[in-house]
């Protein structure tokens, strides 16, 4: 008897984070949520762009991820920039201290998506980029485009 795959519903996307940094490896963690907190998630009402990721005592934990207070919430709504624990194996948790250690790498929330009937924060280990990385990053995405562009044009 064969599982079907979960659904994945794909919230929102951390763009800046692609722009800011260069990805090195990504993880999936759950998020520990409120009521109110899962019901904004599934009305979209997210921001990930400020947001990181810290360890501290052996857990995940990520700061100014902003999920907008549910609209037909009442007193018990959540504070919106609270920060949220990330659930994630021992050795997981480990892996990305150690990885944090070096020079120049953190953690960064890449994407928040909904798989199943579950919530679930993509972090990457990343590298800072320099200004002239970012701006080598544009241009070849230019460069690529207008290539793509010349493609369309010639074919018949």
């Amino acid at each position: 008897m064969s599982q079907k795959p979960k659904p994945i519903t794909e919230i929102t996307v951390n763009r800046k984070a692609f722009h800011d940094y260069e990805i090195l490896s990504t993880y999936e963690a759950g998020l520990e949520l409120t009521g109110t907190e899962i019901k904004s998630v599934r009305e979209h009402a997210v921001n990930l762009k400020d947001s990181f990721v810290l360890i501290r005592d052996g857990e995940a934990w990520v700061h100014n991820m902003h999920i907008s207070p549910y609209g037909h919430g009442n007193i018990f709504n959540h504070d919106p920039t609270r920060k949220r624990r990330l659930l994630l194996h021992k050795r997981e948790i480990l892996k990305l201290s150690q990885a944090i250690q070096q020079k120049g790498l953190t953690i960064v929330p890449t994407k928040l998506y909904i798989k199943g009937k579950y919530a679930k924060l993509e972090i990457a280990v990343a590298r800072g980029k320099k200004l002239h990385d970012k701006k080598a990053a544009l241009k070849e995405r230019d460069i690529k485009r207008e290539m793509d562009k010349e493609i369309k044009d010639f074919r018949p």
